[in-house]
């Protein structure tokens, strides 16, 4: 098979924009079930309107998933990515309410040689925004990258 992207693709400041995806009752139900978290503000609509949001709103860590699989979707990465390595500095920065439409903008954050001038490591800045244009959730996503093999090594 051959390599159709790699690391060296990406430069430190690229920004790249995902599709969308409307948030859906549907959503929030399923993740509840496969993670067992049926927290009232998620599950209790009665509960959810006494609350300061008014409504139910959509778990956080599946907002992350959508964002992980919207970033997927597009393309981005492609067959660059060897490996995720973690995520750091999620901040929920907005709810999300069911049936807001969320996308993501990644920013190329930063980017290094390992000692195997075929494998680097690069730091994406995850911007999930609303369809106001709220940013609703930030992290910093970090992945291992095939490189071309011509980069000089770390310094």
């Amino acid at each position: 098979m051959t390599q159709r992207k790699y690391g060296d693709d990406f430069a430190v400041g690229d920004i790249y924009r995902t599709g969308r995806i409307t948030v859906t009752e549907t959503h929030v139900v399923n993740w509840a079930g496969l993670t067992g978290d049926f927290y009232p503000l998620h599950m209790d609509r009665v509960y959810a309107e006494a609350t300061q949001f008014g409504e139910r709103l959509a778990h956080g860590p599946l907002i992350f998933a959508l964002a992980v699989g919207l970033v997927a979707q597009s393309g981005i990465g492609d067959d660059a990515v060897i490996a995720w390595l973690g995520v750091d500095n999620m901040r929920m920065r907005a709810p999300v309410k069911i049936d807001d439409t969320v996308m993501v903008i990644v920013k190329v954050k930063s980017q290094e040689v390992t000692s195997n001038p075929k494998k680097g490591v690069q730091t994406w800045l995850y911007s999930v925004q609303n369809q106001r244009d709220e940013t609703v959730m930030t992290f910093d996503y970090k992945m291992m990258f095939h490189l071309r093999g011509d980069s000089p090594g770390p310094t």
